[in-house]
């Protein structure tokens, strides 16, 4: 895809860390919360694309440089257990956008800086897994970048409702984070 093809939009749905193994220590307590996330995503993904909004995914490579996004999927939804079933709810749609990141933010050694400026994206919707980590450092780097942000609850899982909680509290008190229930 060349810059042309880019769709423009003010605001996009950035997914983070859907397609995953689950397969780290603690993921045991993320999995089940996960899949609920990824209900609630999936439907806000649908939303998004039903509303010309872009929706990009931003994964972990695990370790993988050379790995193949759609192979990832593909090997991912043919498993077992919460994992597959995200995967299979959160599949990528054609037009959909994807990335992969090295680290914790879905900015961070990533292009999604340049890809969402030359959308002319300047808010985000953010969803994904965990709340804590990824998400909260991926919310951190909008907020330095002037973006705005808006995390729905419902849209993400951490290993703990304590360590999720936390976390929104964070992005919605320091980072400025719209932190209610999903819309788009």
């Amino acid at each position: 895809m060349n810059d042309a093809d880019l769709p423009k939009s003010r605001r996009a749905l950035l997914l983070v860390d859907f397609i995953n193994p689950l397969d780290f220590p603690g993921a045991e307590d993320l999995a089940p919360s996960a899949l609920i996330a990824a209900k609630a995503a999936a439907k806000l993904a649908m939303a998004a694309r039903e509303n010309s909004i872009p929706v990009i995914y931003a994964n972990d490579n695990f370790g993988l440089w050379r790995s193949d996004f759609a192979a990832m999927v593909k090997r991912l939804e043919k498993g077992r257990g919460e994992s597959a079933q995200i995967v299979r709810l959160m599949r990528p749609r054609q037009g959909d956008l994807t990335i992969l990141k090295p680290m914790h933010s879905a900015f961070f050694g990533s292009p999604l800086d340049i890809v969402l400026e030359k959308m002319g994206v300047r808010s985000i919707v953010l969803a994904g897994l965990a709340t804590d980590i990824c998400i909260q450092l991926t919310a951190a780097d909008a907020f330095l970048r002037s973006l705005k942000v808006h995390v729905p609850p419902e849209c993400t899982a951490a290993e703990s409702e304590v360590k999720k909680r936390n976390a929104l509290i964070y992005m919605r008190d320091i980072l400025k984070c719209d932190i209610r229930p999903a819309s788009i």
